[in-house]
C-alpha cells in the first residue's frame, strides 16, 4: 500500500460512516443535562452510544478500536476514558451493577497502563504510529487522553474510595504542570496564554476540541481534590479559550485547530456540532456568556445550507491539499 493510499484509508475512516470502528468518535455530540457541574458526578457529556460499543474487545473487555491496515487493532485510552464515562453516567442513572463493572474495568485499565515517560511524567501512551501534521511516532501521549484519563479516575474514587485511582489521577495530573519540552502537556504561548495540546507537534495546532476536553480533567482533578494548582490552571484555560474563540470563527463555520496552514482546517460537521455542545457546557461550568455567544452563533450557521456548502469546500479543498 503506498503512503498516499494508506493515508487515504485513515482519513476515509473518519468520513465515510460504516467502513470501520473508528465511528466509535463520531456519535452524536450531547450534552448530558443530569451532570451537576460544580460536584462530581455524572460526566457532562452522555456518551451513552459509547458506552455501548460494538466493536472488538479484548479478553477482559476492554475495548478496541480497528484501524485496519498497518495500524491494526489497538487500544486507544481516550477510547476507553470515554467507553468507561458513559459506562458510568448510565450506572448512576439505573444502578446498574453490569454498567458499573464496565467503568470500573476502565478505571483498572487506566491504572494498569499509566507509565513514565522519558521525563518520568505518568501518561498514557499510544502504541501505533499516527499521522497528523508529521508522522507520531509510538508511544505518543495526548492533553486529552491525560484530561479524560482524569476525570473518569476521579469519579472512581469517588465511588468506590479506592485510594489507588486518587493516587493514579494525581501523577496524570503532573503532566499538566510541565511543558511539552519538559514531557507536559501545557504549553504557554508568547502571549502568555495556556494551551493543553492533543497532539504534542512543533509548531503547535491548539485542536480545540482535544483542549477543552483536557480542561474538563484539571477541572474534575480539582473539585476531587480542591487543588490550587489545578484551580489556577483551569482558569488560565478558561482565560485562553475566552480570549481565542475569535481565532476560530471563519464567519460561517468553526476551525478544528490553529495549524498555521495556508487553507485553516474547517471543522467537520461532527466536530463543529462537538464545539457547539462543549461551549454550551462550558458556559454552565463557568457562567461565562461569551461561551454561550459563541454556541448560538455557530449553532446559527449550521442552520444555513449555504454556511454549510462552503464549509463542505473549504473542508474538501483542505484534504485534497494536506491528506
Amino acid at each position: 500500500m503506498s503512503r498516499l493510499q494508506y493515508y487515504r484509508r485513515i482519513v476515509g475512516a473518519y468520513i465515510v460512516p460504516g467502513k470501520s470502528q473508528l465511528t466509535f468518535w463520531h456519535e452524536l455530540p450531547e450534552a448530558n443535562l443530569r451532570a451537576e457541574v460544580h460536584r462530581l458526578g455524572e460526566y457532562y457529556m452522555s456518551f451513552a452510544e459509547k458506552a455501548g460499543y460494538p466493536g472488538h474487545y479484548d479478553a477482559a473487555g476492554i475495548p478496541m478500536l480497528n484501524y485496519h491496515g498497518r495500524i491494526g487493532v489497538q487500544y486507544n485510552p481516550i477510547a476507553i476514558a470515554q467507553w468507561g464515562l458513559g459506562n458510568y453516567n448510565l450506572a448512576c442513572r439505573a444502578e446498574n451493577e453490569a454498567r458499573r463493572k464496565k467503568f470500573l474495568a476502565a478505571a483498572d485499565w487506566l491504572c494498569a497502563h499509566l507509565e513514565p515517560n522519558s521525563f518520568g511524567l505518568w501518561v498514557w501512551n499510544h502504541y501505533f504510529d499516527w499521522e497528523y501534521r508529521r508522522l507520531l511516532k509510538a508511544p505518543w501521549y495526548s492533553a486529552l487522553a491525560q484530561g479524560q484519563g482524569i476525570s473518569l479516575l476521579v469519579r472512581a474514587y469517588r465511588e468506590t474510595g479506592t485510594v489507588a485511582y486518587l493516587e493514579a489521577a494525581h501523577r496524570a495530573f503532573a503532566s499538566f504542570l510541565r511543558s511539552p519540552s519538559e514531557g507536559g502537556v501545557t504549553l504557554t504561548d508568547e502571549h502568555g496564554k495556556v494551551w493543553f495540546e492533543e497532539y504534542i507537534v512543533s509548531p503547535p495546532t491548539h485542536i480545540l476540541n482535544g483542549f477543552i476536553w483536557a480542561a474538563w480533567g484539571v477541572y474534575d482533578f480539582f473539585l476531587a481534590t480542591q487543588s490550587n494548582p489545578a484551580h489556577c490552571l483551569f482558569e488560565h484555560a478558561v482565560q485562553t479559550l475566552r480570549s481565542n474563540l475569535d481565532c476560530y470563527d471563519l464567519g460561517f463555520w468553526s476551525l478544528y485547530e490553529q495549524s498555521g496552514t495556508l487553507l485553516p482546517m474547517v471543522a467537520s460537521p461532527f466536530y463543529h456540532r462537538l464545539h457547539v455542545v462543549q461551549l454550551r457546557l462550558m458556559h454552565r461550568i463557568t457562567g461565562d456568556t461569551t461561551f454561550a455567544k459563541y454556541a448560538d452563533k455557530w449553532e446559527a450557521y449550521s442552520r444555513s445550507p449555504t454556511k454549510r456548502t462552503r464549509a463542505l469546500c473549504y473542508k474538501s479543498a483542505f484534504k485534497l491539499c494536506y491528506y
